[in-house]
């Protein structure tokens, strides 16, 4: 049985229940405190709670030291609900005797500090309605294994709540405790009650919760047969191959300045839509859209938003399913009319109301730019600048939403996340992490603005929700690959001096690389796996702009050190062209 606390969902009490029962909940951990807010008897509480298609998985907890009145009169509140479990928090002594409470379970919670004695006790208890509520914050959060449960009676644990950490309560997911391992642990030892899911004090969006814990657990089940009852069915998690296509919402203005911008950058306008106004600009394995057409998605995200990036298109195994995936964890799947001659792509709603297309190559999805698009004549040939493929693309956001875009592309796809940065910008602080897929195919920065005059704030700032941010096209050599830019009109970031002669210093490069980082305005950072060459262009659309990058070796950052001075060098070009 999948549970949360009523305490969690936002809303007075009609809209907690339904957003609860919406996306797939089956009961509900309901506190002290939901029960005396409630302006009725507890037989209409019990109704109005049925009525919602949910159950009543426990009631508390009840605070530590609650005397043996406290916990008669609690377990009659519970008979009166039809509740069968009522918890007791404990987090220092252990209780010397608990009251014969008739009808009702007695699940102790302890915290990690009290855990053996707690287990002790019920142990020595040996009475059936007396047992355990493990918290995987509380049972892992110091770095303690979930092995050292297996020797637990699985019978004797009455209610587990699945909350990440270590630092904070989080939801499962977005922390770094070994919850799949809790899980198995505990099913292998015979826990068979429900599964409820939390994060710190105060309302978490519902739809991100479920997923949180349905994804957790579908995981575990993968490797231990025995919790594969707890959860839907799910289809397995996505991999996703690459960026297949990026595309742009422009009307003529904005067309006009992202074509330069692209054509400087060497890129060429190779195909058109049969029916639409969409253009199909290309380099090596980048395929850029721009998309002018008065109808259709990237019309209305116009509409909404001005020029932006309203799509993005990635190659996976099998499109129906990762679409099945993500809509069977709560996201909105996407379809609008079709013409005559074009594909019905899958897709699913994404980050800031933009979409995300699944291009596979078991059917006809993969040839969509030879279906729907014709050659254009080409007037002159342009030589390609060495941009080979899509390195990262950085969405901005603000940093409420953060967390639940990270869950949203977690659940989904089979990617893993780095520890969140903190970045300087002059005017506050924008927190980042990276998240991207096991080989490198795909990557994302998630830029989450905390301060409304940052940068990344002011790009949010009156949207209706996040967006990409900007781009990052990967080259062999991006020394040669600058200087073919020079020659065709690249407006490059201008870094300032003192940059470079610190940079020599920090990683004792020569002169004659410093030299050509400075001449090229290319900034520069290295770990112990290999080194980082990165380029910016001007910023267009508000905000927007492209990068180019080169990494050598292993490196898998994304030159978290140049963050606060290519972000300090866009503020000054920004403020000087007001």
């Amino acid at each position: 049985m999948l549970t949360i606390p009523l305490s969690t969902a936002p809303g007075d009490l009609a809209a907690k229940l339904a957003a609860i029962a919406t996306v797939g909940f089956e009961a509900i951990d309901l506190s002290l405190t939901d029960v005396a807010q409630f302006d009725g008897s507890l037989d209409e509480l019990a109704k109005r709670i049925a009525d919602a298609g949910l159950k009543i998985a426990s009631l508390g907890p009840l605070d530590a030291g609650a005397s043996s009145a406290l916990i008669e009169a609690k377990a009659a509140v519970a008979r009166g609900l039809g509740v069968d479990l009522l918890i007791l928090a404990v987090d220092g002594d252990v209780p010397t005797a608990l009251p014969n409470i008739n009808g009702v379970r007695l699940a102790l919670r302890p915290t990690r500090t009290a855990e053996g004695a707690v287990i002790a006790f019920v142990k020595d208890q040996d009475d059936p309605d007396i047992g355990l509520a493990l918290n995987a914050f509380d049972i892992l959060g110091d770095g303690s294994r979930p092995a050292r449960l297996r020797d637990l009676d699985g019978t004797s644990v009455f209610h587990v709540t699945l909350c990440d950490g270590p630092t904070s309560p989080v939801l499962p997911g977005q922390g770094t405790l070994n919850l799949g391992g809790f899980a198995r642990v505990l099913a292998r030892i015979g826990y068979d009650g429900p599964w409820s899911v939390s994060a710190a004090s105060g309302p978490v969006r519902v739809p991100d919760a479920y997923r949180a814990l349905v994804t957790v657990l579908s995981d575990a089940a993968g490797t231990e047969p025995l919790l594969r009852s707890t959860t839907p069915e799910l289809p397995a998690k996505v991999p996703a191959g690459g960026v297949e296509f990026i595309e742009f919402a422009v009307d003529e203005t904005g067309a006009v300045q992202l074509e330069a911008v692209l054509s400087s950058m060497a890129f060429r306008r190779e195909r058109s839509h049969r029916t639409k106004d969409v253009a199909l600009w290309r380099q090596g394995a980048v395929n850029i859209v721009i998309n002018q057409d008065r109808q259709g998605h990237a019309a209305r995200t116009l509409a909404q938003h001005g020029p932006c990036v309203c799509d993005m298109g990635l190659r996976v195994q099998d499109a129906s399913e990762t679409v099945a995936r993500a809509t069977a964890l709560g996201s909105q799947d996407f379809s609008q009319a079709v013409g005559l001659g074009e594909l019905d792509i899958p897709a699913i709603r994404g980050v800031g109301g933009s979409l995300l297309h699944f291009i596979d190559q078991h059917s006809d999805l993969h040839r969509v730019w030879d279906i729907e698009f014709e050659p254009v004549a080409r007037t002159h040939a342009t030589p390609p600048a060495g941009l080979r493929r899509v390195d990262h693309v950085a969405q901005t956001m603000r940093f409420e939403e953060m967390q639940s875009w990270l869950l949203y592309y977690l659940t989904t796809f089979e990617m893993t996340k780095s520890a969140i940065v903190n970045v300087a910008d002059p005017s506050g602080i924008v927190r980042s992490q990276a998240i991207e897929t096991p080989e490198g195919e795909v990557r994302l920065n998630l830029n989450g603005a905390a301060d409304a005059d940052t940068l990344a704030g002011s790009f949010v700032a009156g949207r209706l929700g996040a967006g990409v941010q900007h781009i990052a096209f990967q080259t062999d050599d991006i020394f040669e690959t600058s200087a073919q830019l020079k020659a065709s009109g690249f407006v490059r970031l201008s870094i300032p001096q003192n940059y470079f002669s610190d940079t020599q210093a920090a990683f004792g490069l020569d002169d004659a690389i410093t030299d050509d980082l400075r001449r090229h305005n290319i900034l520069y950072d290295e770990d112990e796996h290999g080194s980082y060459f990165q380029l910016y262009g001007q910023t267009i659309f508000d905000g927007f702009f492209f990068e180019i990058v080169q990494r050598k070796g292993r490196y898998a950052g994304y030159g978290a050190r140049n963050a606060p001075i290519r972000l300090a060098a866009q503020t000054r070009t920004l403020k000087g062209a007001a």
